[in-house]
């Protein structure tokens, strides 16, 4: 039994994209490795040969499949150091991998909006300043940020605070002291809106992220709600004795 399922929304050739695309992230085909025959592609996923062609042009323009003519298709190079994004378990750490990565920023919208916080959020600081932006690397998206920032610290640095993560900036403003932390992370799945904007299927799996920073008096300095293309994201965590 395939997991190809005919009557789903999602269309069979982005299914079957998605399909190959975990083999090679996943290591099953490594760097290098010649992709099965056409016909043997074919004959396993019980499909018709156009929507093999369609599921490896798709993984053609990701970068991740590179066909040669005369000799087949492979697996580019390297794939797994460049596409992964390691998600930090520590402010620290997440600051230290934001300064040293300098992805795209593409903003969608800005304005003065109050965030929607729940009761364990923390108090809601007088005004916020409202940016969404997608992150990109190489011309792949790769995230959709929803980001909240007290609009006290946002007005300390716009520009930075436009053209750079968030993080970082917050961490290095005198006078801007976080006192506490905490992520959490949700598996769904890609709605119309994100499917377009990260360029995957509808229905492709993401991991929803949601962070905030609380200042000394216990507002919301930050909030950040972060969806994150599943292919791109790897999630460590120390496992305690």
């Amino acid at each position: 039994m395939h997991a190809i399922f005919p009557d789903s929304p999602v269309p069979l050739y982005a299914q079957l994209a998605d399909l190959l695309r975990q083999r090679v992230l996943r290591g099953v085909w490594p760097p290098g490795t010649k992709l099965p025959s056409l016909e043997a592609l074919v004959l396993e996923f019980q499909v018709a040969r156009v929507t093999v062609r369609q599921a490896i042009e798709i993984l053609t323009r990701e970068g991740l499949l590179l066909p040669q003519r005369g000799r087949g298709t492979f697996v580019t190079e390297h794939i797994r150091s460049e596409r992964s994004l390691k998600l930090e378990t520590s402010l620290q750490g997440l600051a230290d991998a934001y300064r040293h990565d300098k992805p795209k920023l593409t903003l969608i919208e800005e304005a003065g909006v109050q965030p929607l916080l729940s009761a364990t959020d923390g108090l809601a600081a007088p005004a916020y300043q409202f940016m969404r932006r997608v992150h990109s690397r190489d011309d792949a998206a790769y995230c959709v940020a929803s980001i909240y920032i007290d609009q006290r610290a946002f007005l300390l640095a716009p520009k930075r605070f436009r053209l750079e993560t968030v993080v970082p900036v917050l961490m290095d403003l005198p006078g801007v002291v976080i006192a506490s932390a905490r992520q959490t992370l949700r598996i769904s799945t890609a709605d119309v809106e994100l499917a377009r904007l990260l360029t995957v299927p509808v229905g492709s799996p993401v991991a929803e992220v949601r962070r905030v920073c609380l200042s000394p008096d216990g507002s919301v300095l930050y909030l950040g709600q972060i969806t994150y293309r599943g292919d791109f994201i790897e999630f460590e965590m120390e496992l305690t004795l």
